[in-house]
């Protein structure tokens, strides 16, 4: 791909965008002391300190770890009040090898407080240690503890929902798909908040326009990403990582869709929603203007980013009571 054909988007991001883009070169942030994962994971993880404080008090917050098939995983559960009348799992983006809960701690504290329901972030296994569909098999298991352990973590279990940003995004529907296609039961999903996801597309119009260092999101980046999740298979037309490839027809919980206008991955998120609409599955399709992949971190400066968060908590809310 010719990378002069692009085009140069930090012309036309919203001032709110520009304004964090001049916030990181006020304050760049040091490079990766190598080229290898753990320097990648810790640089990733100081840079998202600074857009993680001031977050909102919780009710309460408790780090559990949960035994799956595959070892020990950490989970925290944000409750924004005492008795919260559904649960979120929530799976954090940064590319299937980045990210923990602290990395996106604000927007899980956020989407508590706006939905009034519990938060249960999972800290699924890291790619490429960890590969597909091992995300997928984990947050499956850890829905199903929580379902059956849920009054002693004093949660309800009876409506539920997945969310997530980026890769986690994917992640998302995956499990939703996962415990449809195997039919596990953890609860009445009701809905999934999808941001700025990735589903399986190889190739699209946004993806030929848009992405580059600004978001680290050129063609090569990307590929760095599947590759390392999808390690041992190399498989991008699996169902459960190319989603366009599974049963988009029947039995998925109403999809709040949300996509950054100049983000190479917004025709993803344009695809599943015009899929699931063709299908007349319910679901809410909104493009933020101005915005680049990832913008939803930035709340603390971006007034767009809180409602992005604060939309998509709101739809999950109305699905409780439709």
């Amino acid at each position: 791909m010719k990378t002069k054909n692009k085009i140069n988007v930090l012309e036309l991001i919203s001032p709110e965008m520009q304004q964090v883009m001049q916030f990181y070169a006020d304050n760049p942030q040091p490079a990766p002391e190598s080229n290898d994962y753990p320097a990648m994971r810790l640089a990733y993880n100081q840079d998202r300190r600074y857009w993680n404080a001031d977050a909102p008090e919780m009710f309460s917050i408790n780090d559990i770890s949960v035994n799956t098939s595959y070892g020990q995983v950490l989970t925290r559960i944000y409750k924004p009040v005492e008795k919260t009348p559904a649960t979120l799992f929530y799976l954090h983006g940064g590319g299937f090898i980045l990210g923990n809960l602290d990395t996106h701690d604000r927007i899980m504290r956020l989407l508590a407080r706006y939905s009034g329901c519990a938060v249960i972030g999972i800290d699924y296994s890291l790619s490429p240690e960890a590969y597909y569909p091992q995300a997928i098999e984990e947050s499956a298991q850890i829905c199903q503890f929580y379902h059956q352990k849920a009054q002693k973590h004093g949660i309800n279990m009876s409506n539920i929902g997945f969310a997530g940003d980026s890769a986690g995004a994917m992640l998302s529907l995956a499990v939703v798909l996962w415990l449809r296609d195997n039919n596990i039961h953890c609860g009445n999903i009701c809905a999934a908040l999808l941001w700025y996801g990735l589903y399986g597309l190889r190739d699209s119009t946004s993806r030929r326009l848009y992405g580059g260092e600004w978001d680290g999101l050129r063609q090569q980046d990307l590929e760095e990403y599947d590759n390392a999740y999808l390690t041992a298979l190399g498989n991008r037309n699996a169902p459960y990582y190319c989603l366009f490839n599974n049963d988009l027809t029947y039995d998925i919980p109403p999809c709040f869709i949300a996509g950054a206008q100049y983000d190479p991955l917004i025709d993803d998120s344009i695809t599943l929603f015009k899929t699931l609409e063709a299908h007349h599955l319910p679901c809410e399709y909104k493009m933020y203007s101005g915005t680049l992949h990832a913008f939803l971190h930035y709340s603390r400066m971006m007034k767009v980013a809180d409602d992005a968060i604060r939309d998509g908590a709101n739809y999950f809310v109305k699905q409780l009571t439709d």
